[in-house]
C-alpha cells in the first residue's frame, strides 16, 4: 500500500463535528479537511474510498481482557450459545472430540439460563474427566463432582475470605465456585503452554482488529480466577514485533496481600519499559463483586436475602495503597460496581494527582451525591455501557435485590457527563461482546442491540432508565479519544499529527434511525497507516 493514503467519499469524525477528507503520509494524519483541497494536495496519494461510510480513529477499549478471550474461543467456548441444553450439547460435543484432555474447561455460560443464576455440579457429571467453566462475566466457576472431589473440597471447607461456596442445602458444595474460591478449582486445570497463550493473544487481536479496536487496557495482567500471568505473552509479542496494538496492562493487586507487594509491581513495570506496544503502567484493584451474587458492595442491605457484598480490600487501608501507587507515578483502574465500593474508590481517590488518570470501571450503581465527586477528583469512568439494559440478568437477579431506589442508581451516564465527568469506553470481553458498535448503539438507545443473544427477550427492547441516554458523539469520544487518553495513547483524535489509527466504518452511524446503530460494521482498520484489517 502507498505510503501517502487519501480518505474520501464519505465523513470524517472529528471533535466538535465532522470533515470531508483525510490525508496520512507515512502513517501519520498529513491534513485533514475538505475533499476538494486534499485532492489538489495530493496527487500521489492512493485513494481509499469511504463509501459513503464514516472515517472514525481506531478505538481503545479501555477494560478488556484479550488473553483470557482468545484462551477460552481455543477452549470450549459456550458464549455463542444459552441455555442448559445447549451447554450440555456444547460440552459433550467437545469431550468428543479432544479424548485427550485431562480436564474438560471453557466458558461463557451465562447466569440468567440457570434457576437462581446457579448451574449444579450434577449437570455436568455425565462427563468422565473433571469439568471446570468460567463463567460469562468470570466472576464464578461452575464444575462438576469429579473437579470438586480433585480438588477435596467438600462440606467441611471453609469459604475463602474473597469468595464464596455455593452448597446445597446439607451443605455439600453444589458446584458453583464465586470469586476467590473460584482458584480452589481454577489452578488444577491444565495450564496452557507459553505458545497456547501467544497463540490466544494473537488470535485476540486480529478479532479486536475486526471491531475496529486498535489499542486497549487489559485489566487483569497477573494471576487470577484459575488463568495464569499473561504479563510473560504480552512482553514476548511486543519483543517480537507481533504485538501491533497500542497496549497498557493494568497489573494485579494481589488481594491477599498488602503493600508489601508495590516493589514487586514496581519491578513488573520496569520489566517492560523500551517496549514499543506494551506498557504496564497501570495497577488494577478490583473492590467488589458483581450484585448477581451479591459480593457487589452495596451500602443498604440486598432485598430479599439481605447482606451488604463484601469489600475485597480493608476501605481502611485502601487509601494508604493508593496514595503510594499515585505517588509512584502508577494509574490505579478500579473494578467497583455497588455503590459503596465506588465511594471506597472515589475516597481512596480523594487527593490523588488526577495527571496519573484514574478510572474507575463498571460503575453500575453510583449513589446521586457521589455522580459529582468524578468530575471534582479528576477521576475518569470507564463504562461498560453494554450492560445497561434490561437484559435476563438485570431482570431477574439485579433489580429483585437491588430495589426501587438504588435500581434508580444504575449507569447514571448522563448525569455522570451532566457534571463534566470525562469517559472512556469498554467492553470487558469475554463477559461480553468486543463490538463497540453494539455498545454504542446501548449507550445511545438504553436497549438490546438487535444481534444480542438477550435481544427477544420481552422486555429486551424497553429502554432501561432512558432519561440517562448519551448521544452518539459522546460515547463514540470515550471509545475514541477518551480511552486512548487514559492509556497515554497518541491515537484517538482524527487530526494533523496524529498516527493514522483509523476506522472505515460501512455506513454513517450518525445517519441512521438511532435503532440501527448497531447494525454499522467495520470495512478496513488501518494502524499508523497499514491495513490490518480489511483492504
Amino acid at each position: 500500500m502507498s505510503s501517502s493514503l487519501l480518505f474520501r467519499g464519505g465523513r470524517v469524525f472529528v471533535p466538535g463535528g465532522f470533515a470531508e477528507a483525510v490525508l496520512v503520509r507515512d502513517g501519520v494524519i498529513a491534513a485533514v479537511g475538505p475533499e476538494s483541497d486534499l485532492v489538489r494536495l495530493a496527487r500521489d496519494a492512493e485513494p481509499i474510498d469511504l463509501g459513503g461510510g464514516l472515517l472514525t480513529p481506531g478505538v481503545t477499549d479501555a477494560h478488556i481482557h484479550p488473553v483470557q478471550a482468545g484462551l477460552e474461543r481455543a477452549k470450549c467456548d459456550l458464549a455463542e450459545v444459552y441455555g442448559l441444553d445447549a451447554y450440555t450439547a456444547e460440552i459433550g460435543g467437545y469431550a468428543v472430540s479432544n479424548p485427550d484432555k485431562a480436564w474438560i474447561d471453557g466458558g461463557g455460560w451465562d447466569m440468567s439460563a440457570f434457576p437462581g443464576g446457579l448451574p449444579h455440579r450434577s449437570q455436568l457429571d455425565f462427563l468422565d474427566r473433571p469439568a471446570y467453566f468460567v463463567q460469562r462475566d468470570h466472576h464464578a466457576a461452575w464444575v462438576n463432582t469429579r473437579a470438586l472431589e480433585l480438588a477435596g473440597i467438600t462440606k467441611d471447607t471453609p469459604d475463602p475470605a474473597d469468595g464464596r461456596i455455593e452448597r446445597d442445602p446439607d451443605g455439600t458444595p453444589s458446584g458453583v465456585l464465586h470469586e476467590g474460591a473460584m482458584d480452589l478449582v481454577g489452578l488444577l486445570t491444565t495450564r496452557p503452554t507459553p505458545a497456547d497463550v501467544d497463540a490466544a493473544l494473537m488470535d485476540a487481536q486480529a478479532h479486536l482488529f475486526s471491531l475496529g479496536i486498535t489499542g486497549w487496557q487489559d485489566a487483569i495482567v497477573g494471576s487470577y480466577a484459575g488463568s495464569d500471568d499473561p504479563l510473560p505473552a504480552y512482553v514476548r509479542t511486543a519483543a517480537s514485533g507481533r504485538l501491533k496494538a497500542r497496549v497498557v496492562g493494568a497489573l494485579w493487586w494481589d488481594r491477599a496481600q498488602g503493600a508489601e507487594q508495590i516493589p514487586s509491581l514496581i519491578e513488573r513495570r520496569a520489566a517492560t519499559e523500551g517496549l514499543d506496544r506494551f506498557r504496564a503502567t497501570s495497577v488494577k484493584i478490583m473492590q467488589d463483586g458483581i450484585p448477581e451474587n451479591f459480593t457487589a458492595a452495596v451500602i443498604e442491605p440486598y432485598c430479599r436475602c439481605g447482606g451488604t457484598g463484601l469489600s475485597y480490600i480493608d476501605p481502611a487501608l485502601l487509601g494508604g495503597y493508593v496514595k503510594e501507587l499515585d505517588a509512584l507515578g502508577f494509574q490505579v483502574h478500579f473494578h467497583a460496581i455497588g455503590e459503596r465500593a465506588v465511594r471506597e474508590a472515589l475516597d481512596a481517590l480523594t487527593g490523588t494527582d488526577p495527571a496519573n488518570r484514574h478510572h474507575i470501571a463498571h460503575v453500575q450503581i453510583i449513589t446521586p451525591q457521589d455522580v459529582p465527586r468524578f468530575s471534582e477528583l479528576g477521576v475518569t469512568a470507564n463504562l461498560q455501557a453494554l450492560w445497561a439494559t434490561h437484559h435476563l440478568q438485570m431482570d431477574e437477579l439485579c433489580i429483585p435485590y437491588l430495589g426501587e431506589e438504588r435500581t434508580s442508581w444504575q449507569y447514571p451516564f448522563a448525569d455522570l457527563l451532566r457534571h463534566g465527568t470525562r469517559f472512556a469506553g469498554g467492553s470487558d470481553w469475554p463477559v461480553s461482546s468486543a463490538n463497540p458498535l453494539e455498545a454504542m448503539h446501548v449507550a445511545v438507545n438504553r436497549t438490546e442491540p438487535g444481534s444480542s443473544v438477550h435481544a427477544t427477550y420481552p422486555t429486551a427492547q424497553t429502554p432501561f432508565l432512558p432519561e440517562q441516554s448519551l448521544d452518539l458523539r459522546a460515547i463514540m469520544t470515550a471509545y475514541t479519544e477518551g480511552s486512548a487518553w487514559i492509556n497515554r495513547s497518541p491515537a484517538g483524535v482524527i487530526e494533523e499529527g496524529r498516527p493514522a489509527d483509523l476506522v472505515v466504518l460501512d455506513r454513517d452511524p450518525f445517519a441512521l434511525d438511532p435503532k440501527d446503530i448497531w447494525t454499522t460494521g467495520v470495512v478496513m482498520t488501518f494502524l499508523d497507516g497499514e491495513p490490518v484489517h480489511g483492504g
